[in-house]
């Protein structure tokens, strides 16, 4: 553990931040699977860590095992609607409509026949919720109350939150059951994850005492890096059973993916990085005791 210093090994002491969000909630194994949605909040406010990517591949692996998928996109740059195939610059009805009141969220809905789930898209127009959300009442509810409108509708609901710890990621933060958290195991990486790991534990004395760490997914990883494997290793040790044991390698279809408005399922259903998300869609279902199995070539249903 000798090159993990500095501002990573100082995050690891902070008040021992990884059992902050631990310390009594389930452990991680079988859970009954929920007559509604599980909402799950796909979340670290470092970015270029592979939250689009994990929500995009992870709802179309999802979809594969015929699960009803929503992916709500909660960050204004849009990425995972381009991800999608939906072009973010068109939208009519985005995010923001929903968060504002004006649209209840399955009219601002839209289908992603390629890899059979549903999106609700945004574009920049949601960088101005913040700004509108500040004097509203419930502001930190109101993608809560818009879920609930559907939530009967989907076996899972993922979000993807912007890279900040503001308002939008807070009110993805007081819908979610539980929160996913992409990360690479780099140096850097340890010190962000002290204040999101803080913010989760506010949310839960404040505005949903349910929530709770999913599990951490190791990112764009590289088994020949040293420091990689030190900073797995960590997480393995303060994250336990958390830590979910399917890995996402760096694989260059993951990155390519998107360019073409696909997850990587679609564009190359063999990669490693597809095969990855299917592993981690089936551990998923796994914890959350339910049966794993691929749809027919017929697609998913």
């Amino acid at each position: 553990m000798g090159l993990v210093r500095g501002a990573g090994a100082a995050a690891l002491k902070l008040r021992n931040p990884f059992l902050l969000v631990y310390k009594g909630l389930p452990s991680g194994g079988a859970r009954c699977e929920e007559p509604m949605a599980r909402i799950l909040a796909v979340a670290n406010q470092k970015g270029g860590v592979g939250k689009t990517t994990t929500c995009i591949n992870l709802a179309a692996s999802l979809a594969a095992m015929r699960r009803r998928v929503l992916l709500v996109d909660l960050d204004p740059q849009g990425n995972a609607t381009m991800g999608c195939g939906v072009d973010k610059h068109a939208l009519e009805r985005s995010a923001y409509e929903v968060l504002a009141e004006e649209l209840p969220p399955d009219r601002a809905v839209v289908r992603v026949e390629a890899a059979g789930f549903d999106l609700l898209p945004a574009n920049r127009d949601l960088a101005a919720a913040e700004m509108t959300l500040l004097q509203a009442r419930l502001r930190e509810q109101r993608l809560r109350l818009a879920l609930q409108r559907v939530r009967e509708d989907y076996d899972w609901v993922l979000i993807d939150c912007p890279p900040a710890l503001g308002l939008l990621t807070l009110n993805a933060l007081a819908a979610a059951d539980g929160v996913l958290i992409p990360m690479q195991c780099e140096y850097y990486a340890l010190e962000g994850l002290t204040a999101l790991l803080e913010t989760i534990e506010a949310v839960r004395a404040s505005v949903n005492r349910g929530l709770e760490v999913e599990g951490v997914l190791r990112t764009m990883f590289d088994p020949r890096n040293r420091l990689a494997n030190q900073v797995s290793a960590q997480l393995l040790v303060h994250f336990r059973d958390k830590v979910f044991r399917t890995v996402i390698p760096r694989n260059v279809r993951l990155a390519e993916a998107p360019s073409h408005g696909l997850p990587a399922l679609a564009y190359d259903r063999g990669s490693r990085g597809a095969l990855a998300y299917l592993a981690l869609a089936g551990e998923m279902l796994r914890r959350a005791g339910a049966p794993v199995g691929l749809a027919t070539a017929g697609g998913a249903g």
